[in-house]
């Protein structure tokens, strides 16, 4: 279920709307939204890199590859700390920095030839919706946390 406060939480298992949840409540970081969009997109970003030519493989492909794992690796991190507030906000900063480095990456890959102008678009659209759910979720955390 869509929990849709700002605090970007989804509890698994159901799907009706019950209202915001405090996000100590959330049982794993598995139910927060931002993590959830954020390993889809590295996993996509992932398959995507592997059919690079060889010489971009290690290269570009090993960089977007790795900041596009940054950005759920990062939530999952600090996660387990969300219990101090300013540190869960400076990781979700870095987060939000690694998912703007992968717009990068998509920019090279894409300017390059390796994928084509409906792939870029799909990609960056995913990304900079991202993007904003983790900004909302930083300003959240920031204004509302208890």
């Amino acid at each position: 279920m869509k929990i849709d406060a700002g605090c970007s939480l989804l509890v698994a298992g159901s799907s009706k709307e019950i209202g915001e949840v405090h996000l100590l409540n959330a049982k794993s970081y598995r139910d927060l939204e931002i993590y959830q969009l954020s390993y889809k997109l590295a996993m996509k970003i992932h398959r995507i890199s592997l059919k690079l030519p060889k010489y971009e493989l290690y290269e570009e492909g090993s960089q977007i590859r790795r900041s596009s794992k940054g950005v759920p690796s990062t939530i999952v991190e600090r996660y387990g700390r969300r219990k101090y507030k300013n540190d869960f906000v400076r990781f979700l900063v870095y987060a939000q920095a690694s998912c703007d480095e992968t717009q990068v990456h998509f920019e090279f890959i894409h300017d390059s030839g390796y994928i084509t102008d409906d792939v870029y678009v799909e990609l960056k659209e995913e990304n900079d919706k991202l993007g904003r759910k983790i900004n909302k979720f930083i300003q959240y955390v920031e204004t509302k946390w208890k």
